[in-house]
C-alpha cells in the first residue's frame, strides 16, 4: 500500500507491505524498521529502531492532527490510487495525464484500446498484485493516446502505463 502523507505542510510517501510476521515500511524511499500496535481507537504504539512512541490521532473541524511526544502536527493522508486523490493532486483537467502503476504487479487485462474515448474513472487496464486484481481508471475524460504496457508484462510502482489526453 502506498500513501501520500503531509505533516505540517511537508509531503512524504509511505509504502507499507506485509512481510512474514511484520510490516515492511519505506518512508520517502528509505527502509524503516517499525512495529505498530493499535492500543485503542485513534492511538498507536509504534516501535521505531528500538524507541517507543505513542501516536494519537485527533479529528477536529480544522482537520486531522497527530500527537507525538506532546507535539501536535497537522496531518493529511491520501491514497494515490484513489480517483479522488488523483483529481485533487492534478489541480486542472487540461493537458495529457499519465496513468501510473500504484504497486508492482502484472498487467492481466486491457479494458480499452489506444485512441479510445474514455470518461473520468473509466477502467483502462487491470494489474494483479499479491493475487488481487486492481482496475486502474482514467484520471480524466479524454482519449487514450498511448498504452505502454502489454498483457502479461510485469510493472513496477510508479511506472507509466498509459497516457490520457
Amino acid at each position: 500500500m502506498i500513501y501520500d502523507i503531509t505533516i505540517n505542510g511537508q509531503r512524504h510517501r509511505l509504502e507499507v507491505e506485509p512481510s512474514q510476521n511484520q510490516w515492511r515500511c519505506k518512508l520517502d524511499g528509505n527502509e524503516v524498521q517499525a512495529d505498530a500496535v493499535l492500543v485503542r481507537r485513534d492511538v498507536l504504539s509504534i516501535l521505531i529502531a528500538g524507541k517507543a512512541y505513542e501516536v494519537k490521532r485527533e479529528r477536529s473541524p480544522e482537520g486531522i492532527h497527530i500527537w507525538v511526544a506532546g507535539q501536535r502536527y497537522a496531518a493529511e493522508v491520501s491514497d494515490p490510487r484513489s480517483l479522488r486523490s488523483r483529481r485533487a493532486a492534478s489541480g486542472a483537467e487540461s493537458g495529457p495525464r499519465r496513468l501510473l502503476a500504484p504497486m508492482p504487479g502484472k498487467v492481466v487485462r486491457l479494458l480499452v484500446a489506444e485512441k479510445s474515448e474514455v470518461e473520468a474513472g473509466q477502467g483502462i487496464l487491470v494489474v494483479e498484485a499479491m493475487k488481487m486484481q486492481n482496475e486502474l481508471k482514467s484520471p480524466k475524460k479524454g482519449t487514450v493516446q498511448r498504452i505502454m504496457a502489454a498483457v502479461g508484462a510485469s510493472v513496477n510502482a510508479g511506472e507509466v502505463l498509459a497516457i490520457v489526453e
